[in-house]
């Protein structure tokens, strides 16, 4: 599995940005997938999450009601539209892929389940 994030850009505060996330493969449409970001000199830390219906997501506190993470399985796709962006948003933006898990759960607010990373986009936030 190979994963292409795209999107990323230079965008002052209060904008929005729309990431996309290219995944291979025949199987994405059973993947959880997530996004994660690492801001300059700070551990990577968990985004947003979706199941593989899409029927369920989790975000952190830090982005809820800014951004919403979507999926197109017959496209093989997931998204992370961000609305009004903080300078605190700006980060390298990862998306990750979980072929191993059936149920979302709460440990895919953290690193471990997933088994596939993307390169990484960059989103900068000028104040």
């Amino acid at each position: 599995v190979q994963l292409q994030a795209s999107g990323g850009g230079l965008v002052q505060t209060g904008g929005s940005l729309r990431l996309s996330c290219a995944a291979s493969g025949r199987s994405f449409s059973t993947y959880i997938m997530g996004w994660f970001r690492q801001a300059p000199g700070k551990e990577r830390e968990f985004v947003a999450v979706t199941s593989w219906n899409a029927n369920l997501a989790y975000y952190a506190d830090s982005v809820k009601e800014r951004f919403t993470i979507s999926r197109d399985n017959a496209k093989n796709m997931l998204y992370l539209q961000m609305n009004n962006l903080k300078p605190e948003d700006t980060a390298v933006y990862y998306c990750a892929a979980d072929s191993r898990s059936r149920n979302l759960g709460i440990e895919h607010l953290r690193n471990g389940p997933y088994n596939y990373w993307g390169q990484g986009t960059q989103v900068t936030v000028s104040s």
